[in-house]
């Protein structure tokens, strides 16, 4: 799942990895979706984190397709 943190929330792109593995139209649409988002995303100079259950939070520069979960968190403005 890719998680994109805004003013409105979350927004949230899921895809199964199983499905993924027998390239599965959808999911592979689904994960196309999340690159292109995150691509876009960090160079807008959000954040990315792979979150996974028991582990400590990971800051990553690459899409993972494998990450359980990843949290787009954008670039904070002061003023």
């Amino acid at each position: 799942m890719l998680r994109i943190m805004s003013r409105r929330g979350d927004d949230r792109i899921m895809w199964d990895s199983n499905k993924l593995e027998t390239s599965n139209p959808e999911a592979v649409a689904a994960v196309q979706e999340a690159e292109r988002i995150f691509k876009e995303e960090r160079m807008r100079g959000a954040t990315a984190f792979r979150v996974e259950p028991g582990k400590p939070v990971e800051r990553i520069e690459k899409f993972d397709r494998t990450a359980e979960q990843i949290v787009m968190v954008p670039r904070v403005v002061g003023g």
